[in-house]
C-alpha cells in the first residue's frame, strides 16, 4: 500500500512539474466562443460541436493526433490505453472488435447487444450502439478526442463515463496518395493505401484499403500451434462536395469492415470450481500472468462483416448560423464459435450467430444570438434491432459434433431499441473574462426484448420506455489570455432495458431501470513560460446511482440464470493532470496523471444460495450478498504516462524519435466473489458479506514502455519514411479481460507481450 502510494505521488509530482499533454480539447461547428483568444498552432477540437481551442474549452478533454498514433504503430484505439488521464481500453475476444472502455472508473464489460456501453465511441459523428464494433482501427485517423465525465447534453444516453470521439481525415480534393507496409513479430503484417482525387476546390474523393493479419501471440499446447490468429480488411470511399459560391457541403462515406479471428481464451479454472474435476491436472490452477499465453482449447473461428454509411451535410444559413445533418447506418453480422472453458476437454463450446443494425439521424443548429452568446440546439433519433441464435454444447465430450447438432433447444434472443432526444447547449459571456455554459437534453428510450428456445418455446418478453432530462451547467473565468479556471456540474444517464440471459418468464419481462451519474468538476488550464508549457489540472467527484449489475440467481432449465438488476451506488473522486513542455524547438515532453479513489455503497444483491454442508438455504434459494467491500472494475488508483519526442534535422530530411512510458496500477476486471463470510440463523443461511473480487481477475502493475524511431527522407518528389518500433518492451504479462463463471470455471485473455517491427511508407 505504502509503495503504491509513493509511486503514485512521485508520478503525480512529475506530471505536475515537467508535464506534457494528453491535450484537453474541444471542437465545434459554430464560431469560436466569445473572448476566446487566437492561439498560433492551437489544437482545434470538435467534440462540443463548436470551434474551440484545446485551452479555451472548460471541460476535461484530451486530444490524440495522427502523429502520436503513428509513432506507436498503433493498430487500433486500444493502443491509447493509459495515454489519456483515467482512460482504459482493453479488448475481449467474446465479440468482434469488442472493447472494454473505462473513463474515470465507469465501465460495463458485456458484449450482449441488448446492453449499452457506459463510454460512447463516436466515429465521424455516428455513435456505435454496442460494445462490439467499438475497438476501431487506428488507420486514417485525423484526431481522437477523449471527453472525460458524463456527456449527456450533446451525446445523450449511455455516455455516463465519457466519449471517445474519432475524427477521420476528410477528402483533400487534391490528387495524392499514402501507402504503408508494416511487418512485426508473430508474422504480423499490414498494408495500407489511401488515395485522394479531386479538382482542388469543389469535389473530391478519398479511397482507402487496409489489411492486417497475425499468427497470434498465444501457443496452443494441445495442438502445438500458434493461437489467437487474426485477419482483417477495411475499405471504402468518401466523397466530399462543396458547390462553388455556396454555403453548403456534403460528405458521403461508404465502408466495409471484414474480420476473421481465433477467439482464444486461457483457462484460469482452479480446484474450487466444478470444471477442474474434468480437465487435465496441468490445465487446472494456472496463474493469470505468464500462464495466460499457453492455451488448450478446441479450434474456433469468428467471422465479422460490418458495412456502414454516413452522410453529413452542412447548410450555411448565414455567416454565423449553420444547420448540420448527420445520417448514419451500420450493420454487423457475426458468426462465432468459441471454446469458453479453454481446456482440452469438451465442456462448454458455443456457436453464436448475430445480426445487428442501427440507424441514426441528428439535426443540429449552431450559431450566435449576439457576439457573446452562442448555441447548439438539435434533435436526435436512433433505432436498432438485433437477433442472436446460440447453440451450446455443454458437457458434450463430443468435439466433432457441431453445437447446433448437439443442441436441440438453441436459444434465440430478439431485441429492439428506439430513442429520440431534444438538446441544447449554450455559452454566454456575460461579462469580460466570465462565461456561463449551460444546457440539457431530454431523452426517451423504448426497449423490447424476447427470449425463447427452439423446442421449449418462449421464455418471456418485455417492452418498456425510459425518459430522462440530463442538465449541465458550468462557469469559467479567464483573467488573462494564458489562464482559465472553471467549475461544472453534469448528469449522465444510461437507459434501462431487459436481461438477455433471463431464463424465466418473470425475469425476462421485468426491466432493469436507468442508472445516473452526477459529476462535479473544477479545473484550470494554463499557458506558462511564454506558452512553452501547457498545464491542465482537473478534480472531480462522481455520484453513481442505481447501478446496473449482472447477478446470478436460481431459475431456468440449467438451475441458474444471469440477470441485470439495479443495485446501490458508488462514489468516485480523483485528480487528473496533463501538460506539454516544449523544451526546445526539437524536443517535446508530454505527460499525464490520474489519481482516483472509488468505493461502492449499498451494493447488495440477491444471489443463488451456496451449497454448504450442515447449512440450509431459504425456500426461494436466494440470499443477499453484500459486495460493498469490493473494488470497482477497470478503476486503477493511479495511471500516468510520460512521452518524449525528439526531432533531429538532417541533410536528407529528419529523424523523429519517440519514447513513451505508461504506468497503470493494478485493477480488477469483474465483480466476483474472492472471499466471503456467511450470515446464519441457526442452520439457515440468511446472507453473505463479500470481501473483495477474485484475485484471478486482477491485473499486475503495468509499466508499458514504447519506443520508435522514424527516418523521413525524399525519393525524388515523394516523401518517404522508415520506422522501427517496439511496444511493451518490458514484456509485462497480465490479462486484459478475466472472468469467473458462478463456481464452474474461469477464463481470461492476455495483454500483447513485447513486440517489435518496422514500417516503410511513402506519400505524395
Amino acid at each position: 500500500m505504502k509503495r503504491e502510494f509513493t509511486q503514485g505521488a512521485m508520478a503525480a509530482l512529475l506530471a505536475g512539474t515537467c508535464l506534457t499533454f494528453a491535450v484537453p480539447a474541444y471542437a465545434a461547428d459554430a464560431a469560436p466562443a466569445a473572448d476566446a483568444p487566437a492561439e498560433t498552432g492551437a489544437i482545434i477540437v470538435t467534440a462540443r460541436r463548436r470551434s474551440e481551442t484545446l485551452q479555451s474549452t472548460p471541460v476535461a478533454i484530451s486530444a490524440v493526433s495522427t502523429a502520436m498514433l503513428e509513432s506507436r504503430a498503433a493498430a487500433n484505439i486500444g493502443d491509447l490505453q493509459g495515454a489519456a488521464p483515467g482512460l482504459l481500453i482493453t479488448q475481449q475476444n467474446s465479440g468482434a472488435q469488442a472493447a472494454n472502455l473505462s473513463i474515470r472508473g465507469l465501465t460495463y464489460a458485456d458484449i450482449e447487444k441488448s446492453q449499452t456501453p457506459t463510454v460512447g465511441v463516436v466515429v465521424d459523428g455516428i455513435t456505435i450502439g454496442t460494445n462490439t464494433g467499438q475497438l476501431q482501427d487506428a488507420f486514417d485517423v485525423e484526431q481522437i478526442e477523449v471527453l472525460r465525465g458524463p456527456q449527456g447534453t450533446l451525446f445523450g444516453a449511455n455516455t455516463i463515463g465519457g466519449v471517445v470521439n474519432i475524427r477521420r481525415s476528410k477528402p483533400t480534393m487534391r490528387n495524392g496518395a499514402k501507402m504503408e507496409f508494416t511487418y512485426g513479430q508473430w508474422n504480423t503484417w499490414s498494408g495500407k493505401a489511401l488515395v485522394n482525387v479531386g479538382n482542388g476546390s469543389t469535389i473530391g474523393a478519398k479511397l482507402w484499403y487496409y489489411h492486417a493479419q497475425s499468427d497470434g501471440y498465444y501457443h496452443n499446447a494441445t495442438r502445438n500451434t500458434n493461437a489467437g490468429w487474426s485477419k482483417g480488411d477495411n475499405y471504402g470511399v468518401s466523397v466530399l462536395w462543396k458547390p462553388e459560391g455556396s454555403m453548403f457541403d456534403a460528405q458521403l462515406t461508404l465502408e466495409q469492415s471484414v474480420q476473421s479471428f481465433d477467439p482464444v481464451v486461457s483457462n484460469l479454472t482452479n480446484s474450487s470450481e466444478v470444471f477442474c474435476a474434468f480437465i487435465a491436472s496441468r490445465e487446472c490452477g494456472r496463474n493469470s500472468t505468464t500462464d495466460v499465453y499457453t492455451t488448450f482449447g478446441l479450434p474456433a473461428t469468428s467471422n465479422y462483416h460490418a458495412p456502414a454509411a454516413t452522410l453529413e451535410m452542412n447548410f450555411g444559413l448565414a455567416s454565423d448560423l449553420k444547420l448540420t445533418s448527420i445520417t448514419g447506418w451500420r450493420h454487423q453480422k457475426e458468426a462465432q464459435t468459441q471454446d469458453f472453458d479453454g481446456s482440452s476437454t469438451d465442456l462448454y463450446y458455443v456457436d453464436r450467430r448475430q445480426r445487428y443494425t442501427q440507424v441514426s439521424q441528428e439535426l443540429r443548429l449552431a450559431g450566435k444570438v449576439t457576439s457573446n452568446f452562442d448555441y447548439v440546439v438539435g434533435t436526435f433519433f436512433f433505432t436498432s434491432n438485433y437477433n442472436l441464435r446460440q447453440c451450446s454444447r455443454v458437457f458434450g465430450f463430443a468435439p466433432s459434433v457441431a453445437p447446433c447438432t448437439f443442441d436441440t433447444n438453441a436459444q434465440n434472443v430478439y431485441g429492439r431499441t428506439e430513442s429520440y432526444a431534444l438538446f441544447g447547449d449554450f455559452n454566454w459571456a456575460f461579462m469580460p473574462g466570465f462565461r456561463l455554459s449551460f444546457g440539457g437534453r431530454w431523452s426517451h428510450d423504448n426497449k423490447e426484448l424476447t427470449n425463447s428456445f427452439d423446442t421449449s418455446g418462449q421464455v418471456g418478453s418485455g417492452n418498456a420506455g425510459f425518459s430522462k432530462f440530463t442538465p449541465k451547467v458550468g462557469l469559467d473565468w479567464r483573467p488573462d489570455n494564458n489562464t482559465m479556471l472553471y467549475a461544472s456540474f453534469s448528469r449522465g444517464y444510461r437507459s434501462g432495458g431487459f436481461s438477455p440471459r433471463a431464463a424465466t418468464a418473470a425475469t425476462a419481462s421485468t426491466p432493469f431501470q436507468p442508472e445516473t451519474v452526477d459529476a462535479f468538476e473544477i479545473g484550470a488550464k494554463l499557458n506558462l513560460f511564454d506558452r512553452k508549457l501547457q498545464f491542465n489540472i482537473a478534480g472531480f467527484v462522481s455520484d453513481y446511482k442505481n447501478m446496473q449489475q449482472n447477478t446470478t440467481i436460481p431459475g431456468g432449465p440449467t438451475g441458474n440464470q444471469t440477470i441485470t438488476s439495479n443495485v446501490g451506488g458508488a462514489s468516485i473522486k480523483g485528480v487528473e493532470m496533463d501538460a506539454t513542455l516544449r523544451i526546445t524547438d526539437n524536443l517535446k515532453l508530454t505527460a499525464t496523471a490520474s489519481i482516483m479513489d472509488s468505493h461502492f455503497r449499498g451494493f447488495v444483491v440477491g444471489n443463488a444460495c451456496p451449497t454448504v454442508v450442515g447449512l440450509t438455504c431459504p425456500a426461494s434459494g436466494i440470499v443477499p450478498y453484500n459486495y460493498s467491500n469490493n473494488n470497482l472494475i477497470y478503476a486503477p488508483k493511479f495511471s500516468g504516462s510520460v512521452n518524449l519526442e525528439h526531432t533531429l534535422p538532417t541533410s536528407f530530411g529528419k529523424v523523429v524519435t519517440n519514447f513513451g512510458w505508461r504506468h497503470i496500477s493494478p485493477y480488477d476486471e469483474q465483480i466476483s466473489v474472492g472471499a466471503s463470510s456467511l450470515s446464519t440463523t441457526g442452520t439457515l443461511i440468511t446472507g453473505a458479506t463479500v470481501n473483495g473480487n477474485d484475485a484471478r481477475v486482477r491485473t499486475v502493475t503495468q509499466d508499458l514502455i514504447d519506443l520508435s524511431a522514424t527516418v523521413n527522407f525524399k525519393l525524388s518528389d515523394v516523401d518517404a519514411y522508415v520506422r522501427v518500433f517496439g511496444r511493451n518492451l518490458a514484456d509485462v504479462r497480465t490479462t486484459t479481460h478475466a472472468f469467473t463463471v458462478a463456481g464452474l470455471w474461469s477464463f481470461g485473455m492476455g495483454l500483447e507481450p513485447r513486440t517489435y517491427g518496422a514500417t516503410l511508407g511513402v506519400k505524395f
